[in-house]
């Protein structure tokens, strides 16, 4: 059947991969156009050009709640579930801002809590805008750094629950991840790192002059 999960599937969180969506919105999504035109017998390898197609990110919509091709896909990743090297290879993406949000949401659905703070917290840095459809159907900006934040810090995004994850403090205290370094604290440290090396400078070139002015 084109909706069953690959038998080499393994389970994600103690369960069946495409559970992971809700079975209403699963049913929604079995039943829309673009499940069965552009998602029936989809690989690994033909989900990354439907992954660039994207243009806008987003759950359901509509009175019909109808889903958007961004919900459909995750359903599609969970049912063929790619290899993680395919994943890490999506989020790396700094060509296609969706392709890298579709392997973000991905690997928070059935990644590791290590994992998730690990790939997901360098786009941060990412600050490009994404059209978000919403409940409405109108479109709302919002920008890459604002879903990485949800999707590491809410119980919901795109109308899918988000599996819990530790908490980060926790997996420092544990000695399971290293502190955060935002891109901020690294400016503020190469400044920091300029400014000591200038005070040393300084001392040399003081003591330059007044050899040169003690000179006959």
């Amino acid at each position: 059947m084109a909706n069953r999960t690959a038998k080499d599937a393994v389970t994600v969180k103690g369960t069946n991969p495409q559970y992971l969506v809700e079975k209403i919105t699963r049913s929604r999504i079995y039943e829309c156009k673009y499940w069965k035109e552009k998602c029936f017998a989809v690989t690994a390898e033909l989900l990354v050009d439907r992954a660039m197609e994207l243009d806008h990110i987003g759950g359901t919509f509509g009175g019909n709640i109808k889903p958007t091709p961004f919900l459909c896909l995750i359903l599609k990743m969970l049912q063929i579930q790619p290899e993680k090297d395919i994943i890490v290879e999506f989020i790396k993406n700094e060509d296609y801002k969706y392709v890298r949000a579709l392997g973000a949401i991905y690997m928070r659905l059935v990644g590791t809590s290590n994992d998730c703070y690990n790939y997901l917290e360098p786009l941060y840095n990412d600050f490009r805008k994404l059209k978000r459809k919403q409940r409405s159907g109108q479109f709302q900006v919002i920008h890459m750094d604002e879903f990485v934040e949800e999707l590491l810090t809410e119980d919901r995004a795109c109308d899918t629950i988000l599996p819990r994850i530790q908490k980060r403090y926790i997996l420092e205290q544990t000695n399971q991840l290293e502190p955060r370094v935002s891109a901020l604290d690294e400016d503020i440290d190469i400044e920091s790192d300029e400014q000591s090396e200038s005070e040393e400078e300084e001392p040399v070139m003081q003591s330059y002059l007044v050899i040169e002015y003690m000179r006959p």
